[in-house]
């Protein structure tokens, strides 16, 4: 089994070099991934390498041992924290009750103390695991699944088979008190080929489930249920505004999934409907999101409102089933699977049509599903059918080599358009965001929430959009932006450091010193003397 990973914080290296060569780690289940020497620091390598345990000293400069284990809890509640202080500091320490830390120890440290100490941490680490992943506990979780008749309501909901003289009914026979006043639909899935070893794929799925239940449905309103082998929320939505927010705790809960369960998870989120009649449609979104994962990647949410043009808020309606496939290939842009999906469809054709009037009026019918998929999506058909002026007389014509190439060339051209719409809207995105900072950047409270909140994206979304797009995460281009700006007031002006600070943005001038430090290599007034030899 992996070595629960730990890292060490304190301002005095020397002690760090000791407790690293003094702890037998590997005989206790444990491996030091890194070590910084202040909060701020250890907040970045907890973001990096997400540490089960983290060590640290109470006294350092810029952010504490206290304030780092408040940042901790709030954003990492599984992380387990030790504490060590000295003996002036116990008292002080041990108010803070409400910060549950795992263990207080006073220095000097005892290299005994400190192994017994990780002992009892690596035990409560162990049941933890043991927990989640009990078998046991899992098959009977597995044979308590939610009640038939509302399980069967849901999925009659999704299927979109519920009629609006039935709707009010049923909800409240089977009573299903959900009042919205928006619902949106999540679909979680799990991935059967990345699993643990010896652990069942089924059991895994429940356990993720579970998780989904304790850890998103006590937060938000809504109901849980298993539906072709996906985990389907139904959540009740305050407002639009919120759809950010729910879309960044669902993603927070697939790096967690893969991080401690090892379960590969992705979320799909739908967009926001008025009434549960109309879930269907959220649904289908959802499930489009999830589907996007081999463009996106897994372990993550996909919100299906963000990743399409913010122009297109007509919902692709599925009712040309017969195209399922080839509509679904064209949004994904894979070559070869619309390839495939039009030598299916191609194949449906002959058998299924048993006379040439019947096969004329299939392909007929296909002309007109590419019609309406593209006016769903706000696109001409008529700009990529091939220069062909009439395609509903033309294309029934074509011999079986030709009507081949067309479908895939059209269905390749619509592609394009929407893949060039999206990167569109994620360059116009990245390019507000770069202007909010060379407007904003002076302001303290600036922050990815900020932007994010201002633009309406979620923060999972515009991290990955923007670090895309510009080869940077959103604060280290933020930072980089300031220093720059900095190094320019240093040279240009008279300015003390801590006035520069305030005009950057940095209300700190200590941590505005350590940054800049970081950044070029030396202190603000080194950096002048260097470049201007100015004493």
């Amino acid at each position: 089994m992996d070595k629960y990973k730990v890292i060490l914080v304190d301002d005095e290296e020397e002690v760090i070099d000791v407790i690293e060569r003094k702890i037998h780690w590997d005989m206790l289940g444990f491996d030091v991934v890194g070590s910084a020497n202040n909060g701020v620091k250890a907040l970045e390598l907890v973001e990096k390498l997400q540490p089960d345990v983290v060590i640290t000293d109470i006294k350092m400069p810029y952010m504490d041992g206290l304030e780092l284990s408040r940042r901790l809890n709030n954003d990492y509640q599984n992380i387990h924290i030790i504490i060590f202080t000295g003996f002036d500091e116990f008292e002080y320490a041990k108010e803070a009750v409400h910060l549950e830390i795992e263990e207080y120890m006073l220095k000097p440290i005892n290299a005994l103390e400190l192994s017994d100490c990780l002992k009892r941490v690596k035990n409560s680490l162990d049941k933890e695991r043991e927990e989640k992943l009990n078998v046991e506990k899992l098959a009977n979780y597995f044979n308590a699944s939610l009640p038939v008749l509302q399980t069967n309501l849901f999925v009659s909901l999704i299927e979109g088979r519920v009629s609006e003289s039935d709707y009010e009914k049923f909800l409240a026979a089977y009573q299903i008190d959900m009042k919205g006043p928006l619902y949106c639909c999540a679909v979680f899935h799990t991935s059967e080929h990345h699993v643990p070893d010896g652990m069942n794929p089924l059991l895994l799925s429940m356990s993720v489930e579970q998780q989904i239940k304790d850890r998103i449905a006590d937060t938000w309103t809504c109901q849980v249920f298993t539906y072709l082998g996906n985990t389907v929320l139904i959540i009740e939505i305050a407002s639009e505004d919120a759809m950010s927010e729910l879309t960044d705790a669902c993603d927070r809960f697939c790096r967690w999934a893969y991080r401690v369960m090892g379960a590969v998870v992705t979320a799909g989120i739908g967009r926001v409907c008025d009434s549960l009649l109309n879930i269907n449609n959220s649904y289908e979104g959802a499930r489009e999101a999830v589907s996007y994962r081999v463009l996106y990647g897994t372990q993550r949410a996909i919100n299906i409102a963000e990743i399409a043009p913010k122009e297109q808020k007509a919902a692709v309606q599925y009712e040309d089933a017969n195209m399922h496939e080839l509509i679904k290939s064209i949004y994904l842009g894979k070559r070869d699977a619309i390839e495939g999906a039009v030598h299916d469809e191609i194949e449906k054709l002959h058998r299924s049509a048993q006379t040439m009037n019947r096969y004329k009026l299939t392909l007929m019918e296909m002309v007109g599903t590419f019609y309406r998929f593209c006016a769903n999506n706000f696109i001409d058909f008529d700009n990529f059918s091939g220069g062909i002026s009439n395609p509903y007389e033309k294309v029934p014509e074509m011999d079986e080599v030709t009507l081949t190439a067309w479908l895939i060339d059209t269905s390749m051209a619509i592609s394009e358009e929407l893949k060039n719409a999206r990167n569109n809207t994620s360059r116009r995105m990245v390019t507000d965001a770069q202007n909010m900072i060379v407007g904003r950047y002076m302001e303290p409270d600036l922050s990815l929430d900020t932007v994010c909140s201002e633009l309406g994206v979620s923060n999972s979304y515009f991290s990955s959009v923007f670090k895309k797009e510009t080869g940077k995460s959103f604060i280290s281009y933020l930072t980089d932006y300031r220093m720059d700006h900095a190094a320019n007031l240093i040279l240009e002006t008279n300015e003390k450091s801590y006035k520069i600070a305030e005009q950057v943005g940095y209300q700190d001038a200590n941590y505005f010193s350590y940054v800049f430090k970081k950044r070029f290599g030396m202190s603000p007034s080194k950096y002048r003397t260097e470049h201007t030899g100015n004493k």
